[in-house]
């Protein structure tokens, strides 16, 4: 009798350890036993799509044609030119030419631009939301580049260049030099650096590397923004205006497509058995849990 019972036991012990398995695996997710990765932290909804991807397309068509509206100056336009009619905190730049330093400015844009895509084809978790973050950065960088577009087309103001003697006269004479408010460099540096950062902290938001990331990416956009200057190519209210507006635009396009109920509680039953080799009994927890900020 005495072996019936433990043999008894051993099935009950046996039973009740694979009916703790099964109930856990029933009441929590993989995803959250393993917080190497979690929920994403954004969302894509239709309708909120569709208008941001038609604002951006809609603005950068408008600049697009405003932009052929544009007269370029004239010999006689250039020469009339006072740089004491520029204000006292922009009239400095007048004195500034470079091309060299021009390109380079390209160099540390263009930099900024690929990071986010670096970033979300090098990292799991991001990597699996490429379709949402690359629908987030298409609307940042249309929406950005269109307004700014648009009103660089529409205030025409001459580039810092045009009133540099030292300047050949070719290069006054054509629509970009008439396009210097704001700084189109500026705005899309910014912007993809605001973006880049904000993403890896939704993702990440206890790593380290969160400072280095910010940092980094507003380190590039203000090296672009310095350059842009001392290459006589934009005034200081350009390259201001220019940053306002891009991080703006980069920040408000992640935090619109945040999801706002990552908060929620989840849950997870156990039952785990117990003996002390006479007797048998059991376990039971009901543990509550929050999906948010599950990654390392």
């Amino acid at each position: 009798m005495r072996l019936r019972f433990r043999h008894s036991s051993s099935v009950l012990f046996l039973w009740l350890t694979i009916q703790s398995l099964v109930s856990t695996a029933q009441f929590t997710s993989p995803r959250l036993l393993n917080t190497e990765y979690a929920d994403s932290p954004y969302e894509l909804k239709s309708g909120r799509e569709l208008g941001l991807l038609g604002a951006g397309v809609v603005t950068y068509g408008v600049s697009v044609l405003l932009d052929k509206a544009v007269d370029p100056l004239t010999p006689d336009q250039v020469s009339a030119l006072d740089r004491n009619d520029i204000n006292a905190f922009d009239r400095p730049a007048t004195a500034n030419w470079n091309p060299s330093i021009a390109k380079a400015s390209d160099i540390t844009l263009y930099t900024n631009v690929a990071l986010p895509a670096l970033l979300t084809l090098g990292l799991k978790p991001m990597r699996q939301d490429v379709k949402t973050l690359g629908i987030m950065y298409i609307e940042t960088l249309l929406l950005a580049n269109g307004v700014e577009s648009t009103v660089k087309a529409l205030s025409q103001r001459p580039r810092p260049f045009v009133f540099n003697p030292d300047v050949p006269l070719e290069r006054k004479l054509n629509r970009d030099a008439r396009q210097s408010f704001f700084s189109g460099h500026a705005t899309t540096a910014f912007a993809t650096a605001v973006f880049t950062s904000e993403v890896f902290r939704h993702y990440f938001p206890y790593s380290k590397l969160k400072p280095v990331v910010w940092a980094g990416t507003l380190g590039l956009a203000t090296a672009t923004c310095v350059m842009r200057y001392e290459s006589g190519r934009h005034y200081y209210t350009d390259l201001l205006a220019g940053a306002a507006f891009g991080s703006l635009v980069g920040w408000v396009i992640p935090k619109l497509h945040e999801v706002k109920n990552r908060g929620k509680v989840g849950r997870r039953f156990d039952i785990q058995p117990w003996t002390n080799g006479s007797s048998t009994g059991l376990y039971t927890r009901f543990q509550f849990h929050s999906r948010s900020r599950l990654y390392p």
